[in-house]
């Protein structure tokens, strides 16, 4: 079940490719005075020193806001079972509040012109990356930043989400890269995906769904709907701890 579940996690990733380097800043550009990493400061920073993009990372809360932190505990607070207002009432490095998603977005929206790459992190529960992608696509689109945005996630089941979700024209990238060569040739061999080579310094390939792939996609969401409702009779028959 679990490779099965790897060989089609692959199927959701959408590759955005380019020949021209282009710079994101990790968490912003905090490695420089007054800054912090995920902070409102290290966006700003990002976007005076020329970056293409800035990254950043996302929580749901307890009370299902969105909130800007890497970890999933701050300075002892559990995201997940921390309300928004606790969490940015928290202070970083430079002094600044832990950011809401909305307050960044918004100093994003008003003083840059930043490509805007977030990462949703791993949550406890599918059913909690499942409402963080609908109020990250929803607050996104009220903001009118959707041509802004490339997403990750490092979450086979969040990756899906998004990418069923957001626009089609949205960037999605698959980040664990827990796939092993045959497996992608073998999808590669069914038609499932399609493999492009770039002969350019590093050398690299990147992978995207085909449209028979994407036919498949309401089939694995049915799968998963129905492993939910028997996940205590597969783990025993799997024998899962």
């Amino acid at each position: 079940m679990k490779k099965v579940m790897c060989l089609l996690a692959i199927m959701f990733m959408i590759a955005n490719t380019s020949a021209q380097t282009r710079v994101i800043a990790h968490r912003g550009f905090w490695k420089t005075q007054g800054s912090a990493q995920n902070s409102i400061t290290s966006l700003l920073k990002a976007d005076s020193i020329g970056c293409y993009g800035s990254e950043f990372d996302v929580w749901l809360t307890k009370d299902n806001g969105l909130v800007v932190s890497h970890d999933g505990i701050i300075q002892g607070h559990k995201v997940e079972e921390s309300t928004l207002k606790e969490l940015t009432g928290l202070w970083l490095a430079n002094g600044e509040c832990v950011p809401s998603l909305k307050e960044l977005l918004e100093t994003a929206k008003r003083k840059t012109s930043l490509k805007l790459v977030l990462e949703l992190k791993a949550h406890s529960k599918p059913e909690r990356e499942i409402k963080a992608v609908e109020e990250i696509v929803s607050m996104i689109k009220k903001m009118g930043l959707e041509p802004r945005m490339i997403y990750i996630t490092f979450s086979s089941h969040a990756l899906k989400e998004l990418i069923r979700q957001a626009p089609t024209s949205t960037p999605v990238y698959y980040l664990k890269g827990d796939l092993s060569p045959q497996q992608l040739k073998e999808l590669e061999m069914h038609g499932i995906i399609s493999k492009k080579i770039f002969m350019e310094l590093p050398p690299h390939s990147e992978y995207a769904i085909t449209e028979l792939g994407k036919t498949l996609i309401p089939l694995i969401e049915q799968l998963e709907i129905w492993g939910d409702s028997f996940r205590p009779e597969m783990k025993r028959i799997l024998k899962i701890e």
